[in-house]
């Protein structure tokens, strides 16, 4: 004899309901925030929200992130400590403006000599992949950048020579302030979305940045001179990080996904910068502005003013209990190697 079962319509209905609100569950993306200070024009901005894209893109919807640019969600000086505290779920900005938290890998910020963004990039995925710092250990790290050699620029007169540098006010933070004093120059720290305004009202004589800052932050509207020291280049060590228990949530294919998309942009941005570059220096260029080069002499004279500020980092380094001179001997052989 063939049994029938026959279940309660209620019953029925709440197992179609529940097995309905699971299945939306399931299907629920997960909304991540992005937070960067570079204005939305910005290539490094495109860049990031372009990232953002690709990772809806390649995980089919199941990741989407809402991208904050312009210091819109936390300001540049916030936005690492900002991730850690889940005020935004990735963030992307400088090292340097939290200074003092770093100490292994804003050693690559140092004056080295950089030539270009491509290398500088290079440099700083391959000394975090080496020595792993616990210093970034409170956030899962996507992925590093560094933009191409920082030089100097002024409003009102050139630099042709080291003592042109003396009495001289520039806008600078971390390394590059250092570097601005071992030339002669007196630093004012602040963070870059400052310099445009401190240049035009006269705060400052002149900045030191790459030359896609020209065009990327419109300074070549408010500097006339440009100096092509790239003996004494320094570079700034850029972020991208994410809270580590958002990035501990996602599953191990989204993980996957998203680890295969950031080998690829730390290309594009090392890139970005060197393109960039260029277009900095036509915008200036444009704006009537003149870059001067220096002869070996007087490169050779600048090199050897910002090489104490090595020496200092390696005796900084030893005091805080790391291998000073290993680290910044490591740092210079991978200058020298992705040159």
């Amino acid at each position: 004899m063939t049994r029938k079962f026959c279940f309660p319509l209620p019953t029925v209905c709440l197992a179609l309901l529940l097995f309905a609100v699971t299945t939306a569950v399931w299907a629920e993306p997960v909304k991540l925030t992005y937070s960067s200070f570079f204005p939305p024009s910005h290539i490094q901005s495109v860049l990031a929200d372009e990232w953002s894209r690709e990772v809806e893109k390649r995980t089919n919807g199941q990741v989407k992130i809402e991208f904050f640019p312009g210091q819109t969600l936390t300001k540049a000086n916030q936005t690492y400590d900002g991730v850690v505290e889940g005020l935004s779920d990735i963030g992307f900005s400088c090292l340097a403006y939290t200074p003092g938290r770093f100490p292994v890998m804003l050693a690559v910020d140092l004056p080295f000599g950089y030539t270009s963004g491509v290398s500088a990039t290079r440099v700083i995925n391959h000394v975090y992949a080496h020595y792993k710092p616990t210093e970034m250990a409170d956030t899962q790290v996507m992925y590093l950048h560094a933009h191409g050699p920082g030089l100097v620029f002024t409003k009102d007169r050139p630099i042709l020579k080291l003592e042109d540098m003396k009495g001289l006010k520039f806008r600078s933070t971390g390394t590059s302030a250092d570097v601005v004093k071992a030339l002669g120059g007196t630093p004012v720290a602040k963070a870059m979305p400052e310099t445009y305004e401190m240049l035009q009202k006269g705060v400052v004589d002149g900045s030191v940045y790459p030359l896609e800052s020209n065009k990327g932050w419109k300074l070549g509207e408010v500097v006339r001179y440009g100096t092509a020291n790239f003996s004494s280049a320094y570079t700034t060590s850029f972020f991208v990080v994410m809270n580590k228990d958002r990035w501990n949530s996602l599953s191990p294919e989204i993980r996957k996904t998203i680890e295969a998309i950031n080998a690829e942009w730390i290309v594009k941005h090392g890139e970005a910068w060197d393109s960039s570059d260029m277009v900095g220096l036509k915008y200036m260029l444009d704006q009537g502005g003149q870059i001067y080069g220096q002869d070996s002499k007087e490169s050779a004279r600048w090199k050897a003013a910002v090489a104490p500020i090595l020496d200092a980092y390696v005796r900084d380094l030893d005091g805080k209990g790391f291998k000073g001179k290993e680290i910044i001997d490591f740092i210079g052989k991978a200058v020298q190697q992705f040159q």
